[in-house]
């Protein structure tokens, strides 16, 4: 993977794979791009066979976005073969692997798959000068998550944790200084850098409960994926450190704390993510939603395998 900083490292990427004529996935709040074949702009969809056939023509996707951009553009990328460069906005770390979901306008979860070709990823940090708060912290606590759960779900490897803990350290240092100077472009840059090891770790590991559960929250509900991973780490941390406990310090160490979930909450409450509750999340549907994550990749790549009913129980305590 071609990874580059700056404005002008798109052009630089693209002409290092030979591909001239791209199309775009991004919203109409996107300019500046590069003269593309065509564009693709009402995100998130789940129609990929149109966005497909409105592609045909392009030798390569740039999507610039968060998640549903991206997620598409891999999805688009996995049908027709079409090599993927991503220009993140946000924190969510989803140009790092080929696995992508699909979700509709309401941004309910109406699929997904793997087998995306990433080619490139392009940080530009002013692109997330305007992000707004809630979106920031969100996705900049997905990343942590991703750091946390490289740390010890099954496959994870010395590679995968040293960026882990990189980018746990960066994104602990820097995203209280974004959140009191959105603008602030050092801060803005620290913050993707750490965004950046954390997909790293992400793509050298796996993903494990906390994302389960927040998957399976999201998918149902059309919830923020940032915000729900902020609610659902803290409970997969202490849930896995009876068996991990060695992994949860290390990802405290990193966060300079000996009670790494408790740092997690309080990062959380930048966001002012409060309880599932304050989402509209039913309570007595609890059960229903910890029966789709336990069947989750997460949750079976997670060190100690919950039930339906530890599944519920940790998301009762969140609720």
């Amino acid at each position: 993977m071609i990874v580059r900083w700056g404005r002008d490292g798109l052009a630089g990427v693209l002409g290092e794979l030979g591909r001239a004529s791209p199309y775009v996935l991004a919203s109409p709040r996107h300019t500046g791009l590069p003269r593309h074949e065509g564009r693709w702009s009402s995100l998130p969809t789940d129609d990929i066979d149109a966005v497909s056939a409105d592609a045909a023509g392009a030798d390569v996707l740039v999507a610039v976005g968060g998640g549903s951009a991206i997620d598409t553009g891999k999805a688009v990328s996995a049908q027709t073969g079409l090599p993927l460069v991503s220009i993140p906005t946000t924190y969510s770390g989803a140009e790092w692997t080929s696995f992508y979901g699909i979700r509709d306008p309401d941004r309910r979860q109406r699929g997904g798959g793997a087998g995306a070709h990433l080619a490139g990823i392009v940080y530009e940090p002013e692109r997330t000068l305007d992000l707004p708060r809630r979106e920031t912290v969100g996705t900049a606590l997905n990343a942590l998550a991703h750091c946390a759960e490289a740390l010890y779900a099954k496959g994870h490897n010395d590679d995968a944790d040293a960026h882990a803990l990189e980018g746990a350290r960066l994104i602990d240092r820097w995203l209280p200084a974004v959140v009191e100077r959105p603008r602030d472009l050092e801060a803005r840059t620290e913050l993707l850098r750490g965004a950046c090891h954390a997909g790293a770790a992400l793509g050298g590991s796996m993903l494990a409960l906390g994302h389960a559960l927040a998957q399976a929250l999201g998918g149902r509900y059309g919830l923020p994926h940032g915000a729900m991973n902020a609610l659902a780490l803290p409970a997969a941390l202490r849930y896995n450190a009876a068996v991990v406990p060695d992994a949860v310090a290390r990802f405290g160490e990193a966060l300079g704390t000996d009670d790494p979930a408790r740092r997690v909450e309080e990062l959380a409450a930048l966001g002012e993510f409060g309880r599932l509750r304050g989402f509209g999340v039913p309570e007595d549907e609890l059960g229903a939603v910890a029966e789709a994550a336990v069947v989750r990749p997460g949750a079976k790549a997670n060190p100690r395998t919950p039930t339906p009913a530890e599944a519920e129980e940790l998301l009762r305590s969140i609720w």
